[in-house]
């Protein structure tokens, strides 16, 4: 057992704690980085995931290209623990919602058992919160049959565990190239230091009252090299919007939130 009395995962103690009548357990880190353990439905109300740590670390797998390594949330100001490629595009789309409130990467591992009483477990890749209180539990897979069987079998068993307490599992399935090409431009931009000097992100959003190509707009404010990280600003959080399952280029119609007019197209 640890020094919090929470059993250690994988020890005898712990496979007869998640017995057939118990449900789901949660397995955390808690602030000071002891493991507990939890019945689930209790751990959900009471737990602040989007504060915790990885409960295990994100493997490395010799030969990708891109490993694990942190992404910096515009939604909370800190760092959230990223293990794939995959997983930090499905990390943009969640910190531009405007219902997200917290992120957090792998922050808890549940454990049930099968129909044949073996003791299963598995650690989502993404915890959200969001406005209402309600969680999100994620996977990220780089391609829809990514972790074979096993796989499939833990999302079931995941997302059983989620609709008892109101939150939700999903696969995330891979964002399109051009998707997540245009948030990664966008994210450069999503620091607050990119709004720029007092009062001029109040212009930016002005001067796309209306529908009007990304350079015209930017150039009627001031000098693009200080207007358009505004410009990519607004668009990363929402104050402006445009068509970003095709490419951003600089004749690319800016709108302003909320616009339900006319299509403009891609070019003035």
């Amino acid at each position: 057992m640890t020094s919090t009395g929470a059993v250690r995962p994988g020890s005898r103690a712990w496979r007869a704690a998640v017995d057939q009548g118990s449900g789901f357990e949660a397995v955390f880190l808690d602030p000071v980085g002891q493991t507990v353990q939890q019945r689930w439905a209790d751990a959900a109300m009471t737990v602040a995931f989007e504060d915790l740590p990885p409960v295990s670390a994100f493997p490395v797998v010799p030969g990708r290209r891109w490993g694990p390594g942190l992404w910096w949330s515009a939604t909370t100001g800190r760092h959230v623990a990223a293990g794939s490629n995959a997983m930090r595009a499905q990390l943009m789309v969640l910190d531009r919602d405007p219902d997200v409130t917290g992120l957090a990467g792998r922050p808890v591992r549940l454990l049930w058992r099968n129909q044949r009483g073996q003791v299963r477990s598995w650690v989502p890749q993404v915890f959200a919160r969001y406005r209402d209180g309600t969680g999100l539990l994620a996977d990220c897979p780089s391609h829809p049959d990514s972790g074979g069987k096993h796989a499939r079998e833990a999302a079931e068993a995941v997302a059983q565990a989620c609709a008892h307490i109101g939150w939700t599992y999903r696969r995330l399935p891979p964002l399109d190239d051009v998707l997540a090409a245009n948030l990664k431009w966008l994210a450069g931009y999503r620091h607050p230091r990119n709004a720029g000097r007092p009062a001029l992100m109040a212009a930016v959003v002005e001067a796309f009252t209306r529908p009007r190509p990304l350079t015209e707009g930017a150039g009627a404010v001031g000098d693009p090299i200080e207007v358009l990280p505004a410009v990519f600003h607004a668009l990363w959080h929402g104050q402006l919007t445009a068509d970003l399952d095709t490419p951003l280029h600089e004749r690319v119609h800016v709108c302003p939130q909320g616009w339900s007019g006319p299509e403009t197209g891609g070019v003035g």
